[in-house]
């Protein structure tokens, strides 16, 4: 019955008029900035890796610091088990979709996160802030602004990081045995290690891991996709004929690789959910454009980069299978062992290159990524904590830091629940949340747009 109702509710909130949202409000942020995610690549790694002048009185984090919160929240489950799941509900078309909602969507996380700077305001810890500020004082909707400050601790503290604990404790089952249990409690623990030291170190831990662990995942992709490199082209011509529905095999079901191209896509680059727009308002920099412009490039590496090594290697080693998402029939049986074991699909990707080694490099891999986007979550959750007890001015400090006590317990018991939850269930619970969160920013900064051209073009 839980099922039932979960599934009910995610339709509702997923319908086709989410996907034309989301896909429209990224169109149209590239013709009004001109495509400033092509025309601005170079800008972009130069303000990530530029070395800036230490200021005695810095406020918030670096430009590159909250670029590795938004990394480490970006790149995670979704990048492995999520591209998995999108192979297996919606075939190889659905990376097609997910490129569509990355190149889209890094203007749409251009545009989020240069709100996010305009709007953001100071706070004990650092500059705070993100779409229920730029909401409030853009749009003058606090009653919107509360409701997305709701969802994203409902989404963020309570949903999201289940997920990223069911695929490691899943991958670390297959590779070492460990049951679930202890894995999601070692996992908790590790957690509740960081989130205790607040933002600055959430903001260290991050931009410690998530870059080494990206490097590290990409070098060993490229190593498979060298060996299997004859494939490459006839996979890339697949991913378009499934994409369009040329393929009898997924003619049938290319309603779902839309969908769930789009869906893991947005789950994986999380572009106008919001959620990056968080960390950019912790950013102290000289210019609002250029945390935008930092932020757009953190789509492409966690989406053309990250998620596309993961989709070339499962297909190029034909270790997945394709079921019709409704009727749960297997359309395609690649890896029948494998059956919906869906992180099992890259593992077994890397180990048909790297017997043996594969298991264990996707299992610690994902567990450094989870670790990572777990942190990112609590941060998003927390910022929208530290909103609401300063949105009015009798703030209550107490109030405030007690709030953020009991979202840390709720946090690490979501990371248990998820460990010991079904896949399916714990992957529509996130869905609901992320698909209500971008629901309210999409719309927002589609209103707000005009603000984040007019800095984009001050800054040129």
């Amino acid at each position: 019955m839980f099922e039932k109702i979960v599934s009910a509710i995610n339709n509702v909130i997923w319908s086709p008029a989410l996907v034309v949202l989301l896909v429209g409000a990224g169109l149209y942020f590239s013709i009004r900035s001109r495509f400033v995610q092509l025309r601005r690549i170079g800008l972009m790694f130069k303000i990530l890796t530029r070395k800036r002048e230490r200021r005695a009185q810095r406020r918030g984090v670096s430009s590159f610091e909250a670029f590795c919160i938004a990394l480490a929240g970006r790149v995670g489950t979704g990048n492995i088990v999520g591209v998995a799941t999108a192979i297996a509900l919606g075939g190889p078309g659905s990376i097609f979709w997910m490129w569509i909602i990355a190149f889209l969507g890094a203007s749409t996380a251009f545009v989020e996160s240069t709100l996010a700077q305009i709007y953001k305001f100071s706070h004990s810890t650092g500059y705070r802030g993100g779409p229920a500020c730029y909401i409030e004082k853009g749009l003058g909707a606090r009653w919107m602004a509360i409701l997305f400050a709701v969802a994203t601790i409902l989404a963020c503290g309570l949903l999201m990081p289940g997920v990223q604990s069911n695929g490691m404790s899943a991958a670390l089952q297959n590779s070492f045995g460990v049951s679930t249990l202890v894995s999601g409690l070692i996992l908790v623990l590790l957690v509740g290690l960081v989130i205790v030291g607040g933002v600055k170190r959430i903001a260290k831990a991050a931009s410690l891991v998530a870059p080494f662990m990206a490097i590290a995942y990409l070098l060993i992709a490229l190593v498979v996709l060298a060996i299997n490199w004859r494939g490459i082209p006839g996979i890339l011509v697949m991913i378009v004929q499934n994409a369009l529905g040329i393929n009898p095999l997924c003619g049938g079901i290319l309603g779902s690789t839309i969908m769930f191209g789009v869906k893991r896509g947005l789950y994986s680059n999380e572009a106008g959910q919001g959620t990056g727009a968080i960390p950019s308002a912790s950013a102290d920099v000289d210019h609002p454009a250029e945390q935008g412009l930092a932020q757009a490039f953190s789509v492409y590496v966690d989406t053309i980069f990250v998620c596309t090594a993961t989709a070339l290697m499962i297909l190029s080693a034909g270790t997945f299978n394709i079921f019709d998402s409704n009727t749960g029939e297997m359309l395609m049986a690649g890896a029948p062992d494998l059956g919906a074991n869906y992180v099992g699909y890259t593992q077994a990707a890397v180990d048909s290159v790297f017997g043996g080694f594969g298991g264990t490099f996707v299992s610690v891999a994902l567990s450094f990524f989870v670790f990572t986007t777990i942190m990112a979550d609590y941060f998003y959750s927390e910022s929208s904590v530290v909103y609401l007890c300063n949105s009015k001015k009798n703030a209550s400090p107490k109030l405030e830091k007690a709030l953020i006590w009991m979202l840390r317990i709720f946090v690490l018991g979501s990371v248990l629940f998820g460990s010991l939850k079904d896949a399916n269930t714990v992957w529509t619970l996130s869905d609901i949340g992320l698909g209500l969160m971008a629901w309210i920013n999409v719309i927002a900064i589609i209103i707000l747009a005009p603000k984040a051209f007019a800095a984009l073009k001050e800054y040129e």
